[in-house]
């Protein structure tokens, strides 16, 4: 797997948890919140993505990613120990 992949699946959650969003254009540049997805929906995004990747890391350890692109590269990093 790699980050694009891992990106696709932010994304999909992201759709599932903000159904405002649905018909909304979303690449891994875009930030959760510039979308306007709140701090709650980005941590159930977040969790629902590290539970379809099979990590169980801390949430502070992916503290820092700008947008999706850059979620994707740490849970990738993470994933890869």
């Amino acid at each position: 797997m790699d980050s694009n992949q891992i990106a696709e699946i932010i994304i999909a959650e992201i759709r599932e948890t903000v159904p405002e969003l649905a018909g909304q254009p979303i690449t891994a540049q875009d930030s959760m919140a510039e979308l306007g997805v709140d701090s709650i929906e980005r941590s159930e995004v977040i969790l629902a993505a590290m539970e379809k990747l099979g990590l169980k890391i801390p949430m502070v350890q992916l503290h820092g990613a700008r947008n999706i692109g850059g979620l994707a590269e740490l849970l990738l990093a993470k994933s890869a120990g």
